[in-house]
């Protein structure tokens, strides 16, 4: 065979691998609202960038008649590429090739990438549309996906992990993402569960739908499994973009400067009138974020989960941030077990990848209830001021309205590490609101009145004028200045700047123990 007949062969094979399973498995997916692996690629790296491996990799098994569904690429595409100029690694598997089961040689192409992707510092994203683990293969699948897991936790605070769901990811598979740092769903298109409808009814008689049991809308909003979910895979994939553009490629490198004409030193007025002059009427902590940031750019996390908590990123004169915000509107902001484990884990990704934190805390309390009791509201509220504490990035409080007793603490205040609290004049810092401490404190008082309830409103007021102001807190330093609403924006700036060459040291050890 001659050299051009051989490259001419070449091109052959590859074009025939594209096409994975083949052309009407492709179009069976387009009919269903889904792309293919190769399509998801191509909309996701920049254009011509992206360098496939191990495209010839074809399985070792030969049992149960695994010689005749033998296909290059064994089920998945692994390579690399830029992403808006930043270097990416992928795997992403191909349903139309064995249902896009996870075998040995499946695996080994995961694991490869992953390794090349820890080794040169660069984020990596799995994309999941598979059956689960390849029966025929047994143990090896099965170790298959140990390997995975394992290189999972050593890469995690080291380089990002985006986790993408697109179709089925079902059994031992959801580990993965699980470990990941972020995971994304398509509605109606992506599930994922442990065990699925037929095993649980055979097991238990419960009667369950695919979507009702792991579709995105319970998983973002119910279970709290996946962080985004999107309308179509195409939007999904821009809002992968979206979420790299703010973070580092890796832990020790820095995230993208992206240069704004938004002033720093803008002077928002409209934040002087927004928080109500009733201390129990909720407003939306979104429009104060939506006006602190840059450009009003915020991409919010976990958005339809623990909605009584807001976490996500922003930019602040060009630099991203994370931001960890109580919203007043929900359950009046106070912290229960999934907020706090939801804001946990995001202090503690932007720890562990050198984002610096913004709270906004208005918080009357960590929720009340013999359910979270029960179920553990001590040890999940520990989480979270165990990731604030945990935290050396530099860390900026802005306390808005209420900041009572534990959550108080949890929500980032100087004692447990803040560098920088601000608190705006309508700051109300206590162990608990004025009617609970007014109960306590001047019980007899109130008792003993002729007229009790007049005496109640008596005491409630005297006791909010002593300490439900920020001006205690000030003068015994857990306050570093009281500022104006308006002032916001440019005084975190500026406190930001001055953090940017912080340096703090923790004793030596292997590792603490969160309370998970």
């Amino acid at each position: 065979m001659s050299q051009k007949e051989k490259i001419e062969s070449l091109k052959s094979m590859k074009a025939s691998i594209a096409l994975g399973g083949g052309q009407d498995k492709i179009e069976k997916r387009h009919t269903e609202g889904k792309l293919s692996a190769r399509e998801r690629i191509d909309l996701l790296f920049d254009e011509g960038s992206f360098v496939e491996i191990d495209a010839f990799i074809e399985s070792r098994c030969f049992d149960f008649g695994m010689q005749k569904k033998k296909l290059a690429g064994d089920g998945v595409v692994t390579g690399y590429g830029t992403v808006n100029g930043r270097k990416v690694f992928v795997a992403s598997q191909d349903f139309t090739v064995i249902g896009g089961s996870l075998g040995e040689m499946h695996a080994k192409k995961i694991t490869k990438v992953m390794d090349m992707a820890l080794k040169m510092g660069a984020p990596f994203l799995a994309i999941n549309d598979s059956g689960g683990a390849r029966i025929e293969e047994g143990l090896d699948a099965l170790s298959g996906y140990g390997d995975i897991f394992y290189r999972n936790t050593l890469a995690s605070g080291v380089i990002p992990q985006i986790s993408v769901i697109m179709g089925p990811c079902a059994g031992g598979a959801v580990y993965s993402p699980a470990i990941t740092d972020f995971i994304f769903m398509v509605e109606n298109t992506s599930q994922m569960f442990i065990t699925g409808p037929q095993v649980i009814k055979s097991v238990t008689g419960e009667d369950v739908s695919v979507e009702k049991l792991g579709g995105a809308d319970v998983h973002t909003a119910v279970s709290g499994v996946a962080h985004f979910k999107s309308a179509s895979e195409e939007e999904c994939i821009e809002d992968i973009k979206r979420l790299l553009s703010f973070i580092p490629d890796n832990n020790v490198s820095d995230t993208i400067y992206y240069g704004t004409a938004d002033s720093a030193n803008r002077i928002i007025e409209s934040l002087n009138e927004i928080i109500p002059e009733e201390s129990n009427k909720p407003y939306d902590m979104y429009g104060i974020i939506e006006e602190i940031v840059d450009d009003g750019d915020f991409m919010e996390i976990h958005g339809a989960f623990a909605q009584n908590i807001i976490i996500g990123f922003g930019r602040l004169n060009g630099k991203s941030i994370g931001i960890v915000a109580n919203q007043p509107k929900i359950m009046a902001g106070s912290l229960d077990m999934n907020a706090a484990d939801k804001a946990a884990r995001f202090v503690r990704f932007c720890d562990a990848f050198n984002i610096p934190l913004l709270s906004l805390t208005d918080v009357p309390a960590f929720l009340p209830g013999v359910a979270q009791e029960h179920n553990g509201i001590i040890r999940h509220g520990a989480k979270l001021l165990y990731a604030f504490s945990e935290a050396t990035v530099p860390k900026v409080n802005v306390i808005l309205r209420k900041a009572y007793g534990g959550a108080y603490i949890a929500m980032n205040s100087k004692t447990i590490g803040a560098d920088m609290v601000f608190a705006w004049p309508s700051a109300e810092i206590a162990v608990m609101g004025p009617d609970g401490a007014a109960n306590i404190i001047f019980k007899k008082d109130i008792t003993a009145s002729e007229n009790p309830a007049e005496t109640r409103k008596e005491k409630i007021a005297e006791y909010r004028d002593k300490f439900s102001n920020p001006y205690v807190a000030a003068a015994r330093g857990y306050i570093d200045d009281v500022i104006e609403p308006s002032e916001t924006r440019a005084k975190v700036i500026m406190a930001l700047e001055m953090l940017s060459t912080k340096r703090e040291n923790r004793p030596a050890k292997k590792h603490g123990n969160i309370p998970l």
